[in-house]
């Protein structure tokens, strides 16, 4: 089926530049990040580990915790190879941020990079020493058996995301796979 050409006088759609896409990915991924720094630096000076604070009734709890593993403190012991899975993250997500022509995948890839970078620093610069230290966790919803960050909410926000973008059809270059596969060389559409 051949696509329908664009109605006369609207403009054509076009690719993202790539300064634009990289210019969201990383203002996103500094803004998580950043954000996420500040959050901790605040929990760790104004909480008590142990005396949770309710801050939204029940519905949300700020709980000062010092995790040395995963979610729900998994692994407490191999604190050293989710430093190296970071690593390994970012390397992969700087490899395939030039493919990205979707300001959609921008977003996600900005936030999974703050995200990690934000748990990444906590793992290298904190007690008990480099690559081995504690993310600091402060937020529970009650509801929820974990106590978690800024950065932790960040990453669960571009698996979301990534799932959405994904059931949409939507690939790194912004175009849909039926656009791909049907030999349509359609530019993506505005909302990529």
């Amino acid at each position: 089926m051949a696509a329908e050409a664009p109605p006369e006088g609207a403009a054509p759609r076009r690719l993202r530049s790539r300064p634009a896409v990289f210019g969201l990915l990383g203002a996103v991924a500094v803004g998580v990040y950043l954000l996420d720094r500040a959050a901790k630096v605040a929990a760790v000076a104004s909480l008590t580990p142990g005396e949770p604070r309710p801050v939204l009734g029940k519905l949300l709890v700020f709980d000062l915790t010092e995790n040395p593993g995963a979610a729900f403190s998994i692994a407490s012991g191999s604190t050293w190879l989710f430093s190296i899975i970071a690593v390994v993250v970012i390397g992969f997500l700087i490899y395939f941020a030039r493919r990205i022509r979707s300001l959609g995948w921008a977003v996600l890839f900005g936030l999974l990079l703050g995200g990690t970078c934000g748990n990444l620093t906590d793992r290298l610069t904190r007690p008990p020493g480099f690559g081995v230290g504690e993310v600091v966790d402060f937020l529970q919803i009650p509801l929820l058996p974990a106590i978690f960050n800024l950065a932790d909410v960040a990453i669960v926000s571009s698996m979301a995301l990534f799932v959405l973008l994904t059931l949409r059809g939507i690939g790194l270059d912004g175009r849909r796979a039926a656009d791909r596969s049907g030999g349509n060389n359609e530019e993506p559409p505005a909302d990529a």
